[in-house]
């Protein structure tokens, strides 16, 4: 049979790399050199040619990853000999990846394209510079989504042998395979409803089981940030910053492996959909970032309220594994959105102005120790000086971890700033000592 194949294999036109039977990507994909454009236009035009003369019968479709929002030069070019040419973009906030609904527009496109009756059509793959990673995943996604291969792993990396190694290095400053891997599964997994139902969860905290080395020291100081599509906004496509803990230079800690405990970020966001969160280190300035790794996913495939990872499973620099211990894990944990208040604000945490977000979580453990000390309901003694009141503040704010009364917030209901402000007001003094409260609370240099 293999005899059978060789003799009536018929070789591909040049300047085209089949992938599979009438599914073919330019080799200028391959290839980090940029044609000038009368170059381009006869390169293209001499594969066109060709095409029609292999294939006289045949329609084609092109699809494209691009950066940007600008119609392609391809586009422009193979419209012209009456070519159907779809444009995608190549990444997806800093991952070469694309949100699922996209991902899943175009498997279902090409799958009805090569599959329509009578017709012989052909699936042309292209990409601008930089386009190869996304490129390369949405090849393996097509070849396992039609049942051509099996296998995640074994596809993704036979892909990324038709184009040399180092170009995926080149284009890519992170290892990108691991998130590749991750929806590659997610495609396999067609026995859910496809697309399956997209949940919204409630992002508690990112937890990194062991301390990497990033500082030289077997230590780090991480931020996070979280970035996807706003869940009150279903109808925004676009993606935006959901969470970041960078609000204030005082709170990033710096961690040792020496301490031996983990390190936990509380994030506490809604997200749904697909989701990007970066680990990143900061340097003793305080100014200089690093990337410590990323790592995408989509809501409507977390099981257990968890996503657990090993070094393996997360996107980090080329050659920054070894930083890492081999026993490290990060964990990302969530809640059902209907377990969490209605009325948490920290859901558009990475939009605000960061001093006025500070300013509202100093309300939040203003109003949590004047609750502790039974000033709240009454009480309190008429005769607390607001020196005392100063001095607990200043206390209070002077803690080099607040995460705790935060966690002890968690289950309270928050109400609105003008709110908390006239609760606290009304419970601690009236008059000027109440307006000399509120100007302390509302001037503290020590944002959080």
């Amino acid at each position: 049979m293999a005899l059978f194949r060789r003799l009536f294999y018929r070789k591909p036109p040049d300047r085209l790399l089949e992938i599979s039977e009438r599914v073919y990507v330019f080799d200028c994909c391959f290839s980090t050199e940029t044609l000038e454009e009368d170059e381009y236009k006869d390169y293209m035009g001499g594969i066109v040619t060709q095409l029609n003369d292999y294939f006289p019968d045949a329609s084609f479709m092109v699809f494209n990853f691009r950066e940007g929002d600008r119609r392609s030069q391809v586009f422009d070019i193979l419209s012209e000999y009456d070519m159907t040419v779809m444009d995608y973009p190549r990444q997806y906030e800093g991952c070469p990846l694309l949100p699922f609904e996209m991902i899943h527009h175009f498997l279902r496109s090409s799958e009805s394209w090569l599959s329509l009756e009578g017709q012989n059509n052909v699936l042309l793959m292209h990409c601008e510079r930089g386009g190869w990673p996304v490129l390369a995943f949405m090849l393996a996604g097509l070849l396992l989504y039609r049942k051509q291969y099996t296998g995640e792993q074994k596809t993704l990396e036979m892909v990324y042998k038709q184009a040399p190694k180092e170009l995926l290095h080149l284009l890519s400053p992170l290892n990108p395979q691991p998130s590749h891997l991750r929806y590659l599964q997610y495609i396999s997994r067609r026995g859910l409803e496809w697309p399956p139902h997209d949940t919204p969860f409630f992002l508690e905290c990112v937890i990194l089981t062991i301390v990497p080395n990033f500082d030289g020291k077997w230590g780090c100081r991480p931020i996070v940030r979280v970035y996807g599509q706003d869940p009150l906004t279903p109808a925004n496509r676009s993606s935006k910053i959901l969470f970041s803990s960078l609000k204030s230079k005082r709170r990033i800690s710096h961690y040792r492996q020496a301490d031996n405990s983990p390190i936990k970020i509380n994030v506490r966001c809604r997200v749904q959909g697909d989701v990007v969160i970066e680990c990143i280190h900061m340097d003793d300035d305080l100014e200089r970032e690093e990337m410590m790794f990323r790592l995408m996913f989509n809501t409507a495939f977390i099981q257990s309220n968890v996503l657990l990872l090993s070094r393996e499973e997360i996107d980090t620099v080329w050659n920054a594994k070894d930083q890492f211990p081999k026993d490290f894990k990060a964990e990302v944990l969530f809640s059902d959105l209907d377990a969490v208040e209605s009325d948490t604000t920290t859901d558009v945490a990475g939009d605000e102005d960061e001093t006025d977000v500070a300013s509202i979580e100093e309300f939040f453990e203003a109003e949590e120790i004047f609750s502790n000390a039974d000033w709240q309901d009454g009480k309190r003694d008429s005769e607390v000086s607001m020196s005392q009141i100063k001095t607990t503040l200043e206390d209070v704010f002077s803690k080099s971890d607040t995460s705790n009364l935060v966690d002890e917030m968690r289950s309270v209901s928050e109400p609105s700033r003008a709110e908390q402000e006239s609760e606290i007001l009304v419970t601690i003094g009236d008059g000027v000592e109440g307006l000399k409260l509120k100007l302390y609370l509302l001037q503290n240099d020590q944002k959080l």
